[in-house]
């Protein structure tokens, strides 16, 4: 261990809260005293549902273990009065650091199962510590040494598909590009070749030709079955209407399970700025929408997994069973539908060899990076369209946005679309569609064909940024009622003589949001006549919590 001076987190800050007197007791009446000689480790870097710990004498260390390519380094020192703990004990997610007692002393162990109780149970409490515990992740995303490290290039849709889980489910851990040099350091420290890309580091694991399943598993956030488990309630889909719904559930006292099958968010964490959206008169970003609601989901004991892909649901007469994709069957009393809806593909030659890469399907920071301020398309006439051009072309990048229709105020509010017009770095071509796609391994170039008059003009376009059409997420439901587009039909919607015999057995109709299989709800994007706001999609979660309750409280 380096005799430097460790980092102290400043007292008083909103990650190192000072406790009064009355509080630090509260806290310390939770716990059970235990003594610990200096070198005791009280959690480590993987262990999961680890214990809260408050420090009456000593000093306990904070440690990054050392990777094949970062030494080992102390990230915080707690002292008497201060207390360990960090948001991945409200995830689930194995620890990513380890606690080494350095001076002896005692200290006070809260046990998980006592202290996610607290934060569920205890409003103020549970707001200190919530606070505390997104400070500190907060410090780890921002710190210069991480976690894990993803290794790749730059165009890579499976490196990018990496990044983007990380950064949804607030994973501190650090890009290196192998085109650079210190990417391909990293690369030679980790052993392995560009044959092996992408590649992910982490204290115990080097993973090769890596996925986001391979790498939730590494950090101990993909669904693990544990034994006793009974769910009143899965939400699949942890889009706006899915937190919702899982908030909902959790805090009206339903045993909840959130699944995802590519990360929370859906396609709000697309958006990089929303201003009409109730309570936040500066705007507020899809991303931190998304973060707020897991936080809030996992304060109310909600089990949140992601990836993780369901391929089928079997519907009994008191339950529900739901296959996922690696085989695992989970099963629950009642199932909400909200996996969404996803942004159509275009039908151009060579789109396949660019997308992940060159075309995205959301405009955040991340995408942003791989544009640096060069020229770029937005294709789409709704809102998701306008707030992506608007906020890449403050970030500096030439945007051309392209819209199949006349005018973009027809569906674009118009706030947006005024701002969108009025804004130097955006060139708008109405009734256009995007026709060829030119590049070599990343995109260059595009061609845009106007719809009225045949003329076509080639625009350079580093990236393509795609949101037109919805295409909802119903693929892996059997025998349910859709309308001609796929989406799904609920209560009045559903025909007349939809599965009769299902509903005479329980001596009623179709609830509000019941799909045509009982105990089995709707919500958001991918329910037929839904809004396709996020506001709507909030109220619509919340709301078949309520038909949830109904149709158990009916069994």
């Amino acid at each position: 261990m380096s005799d430097k001076p460790v980092f102290r987190v400043p007292v008083g800050t909103a990650a190192n809260p000072v406790l009064d007197p009355e509080t630090l007791e509260r806290l310390l009446d939770l716990g059970v005293s235990e003594d610990f000689e200096k070198g005791a480790r009280l959690f480590s870097v993987g262990d999961s549902d680890i214990d809260m710990f408050v420090v009456e004498s000593g000093r306990v260390n904070i440690i990054r273990e050392a990777t094949v390519s970062s030494p080992e380094r102390v990230m915080a020192q707690w002292q008497k009065g201060e207390f360990l703990g960090e948001l991945a004990m409200l995830t689930g997610q194995a620890s990513l650091l380890t606690a080494l007692v350095v001076e002896s002393g005692r200290v006070r162990r809260i046990s998980n199962a006592t202290f996610k109780q607290l934060m569920s149970s205890d409003g103020t409490l549970s707001a200190l510590l919530l606070a505390t515990f997104r400070a500190r992740r907060a410090l780890l995303m921002a710190a210069a040494d991480k976690t894990t490290e993803i290794l790749g290039f730059e165009g890579s849709a499976q490196a990018m598909a990496l990044r983007t889980y990380a950064s949804r489910m607030e994973l501190p851990h650090r890009w290196r590009d192998v085109t650079t040099e210190a990417g391909r350091t990293s690369l030679a420290a980790s052993g392995k070749t560009e044959a092996d890309l992408p590649v992910v580091v982490t204290r115990s694991l080097v993973l090769t030709n890596a996925t986001t399943r391979q790498l939730s598993e590494a950090v101990g956030l993909a669904y693990r079955s544990k034994t006793g488990d009974h769910f009143d309630l899965v939400v699949v889909g942890a889009g706006p209407a899915g937190l919702a719904a899982g908030i909902y559930g959790a805090s009206e006292g339903l045993s909840t399970l959130v699944l995802d099958a590519i990360a929370p968010g859906g396609q709000a964490a697309a958006s990089s700025r929303i201003e009409n959206y109730l309570g936040f008169p500066s705007g507020v970003s899809g991303a931190e929408i998304t973060e707020l609601g897991i936080v809030q989901a996992l304060k109310f004991g909600v089990r949140l997994s992601a990836p993780s892909e369901v391929a089928d649901l079997v519907a009994h007469a008191d339950r529900a069973e739901i296959t996922m994709t690696d085989g695992e069957s989970i099963t629950a009393r009642a199932i909400i539908v909200a996996t969404g809806a996803r942004y159509r593909r275009l039908p151009l030659e060579r789109w396949n060899d660019f997308e992940g890469g060159s075309i995205f399907f959301a405009a955040t920071e991340l995408e942003a990076r791989t544009c640096s301020g060069r020229p770029v398309a937005v294709v789409g006439g709704a809102n998701s369209a306008g707030q992506a051009a608007i906020y890449l072309a403050d970030l500096g990048s030439p945007v051309h946005l392209i819209v199949r229709g006349a005018a973009i105020e027809s569906k674009m509010s118009s706030y947006l679309a005024d701002r969108v017009t009025a804004h130097p770095r955006i060139h708008i071509h109405t009734a256009s569609d995007v026709t060829e796609l030119r590049g070599n391994a990343h995109l260059e170039s595009i061609t845009i064909t106007s719809s009225e008059t045949g003329d076509s003009a080639d625009v350079e376009a580093t990236a393509l940024f795609c949101f037109v059409g919805a295409v909802p997420g119903t693929s892996w439901l059997p025998n349910v009622e859709r309308d001609a587009s796929g989406f799904l039909l609920t209560d009045v919607d559903l025909p007349a003589d939809a599965d009769g015999a299902a509903w005479s057995a329980l001596a009623r109709r179709p609830l509000a949001f019941e799909t045509s299989i009982p105990r089995v709800f709707a919500a958001g994007d991918v329910r037929h006549g839904s809004m396709k706001r996020i506001a709507a999609a909030v109220g619509e979660g919340a709301s078949a919590v309520a038909s949830v309750h109904r149709a158990l409280a009916a069994v």
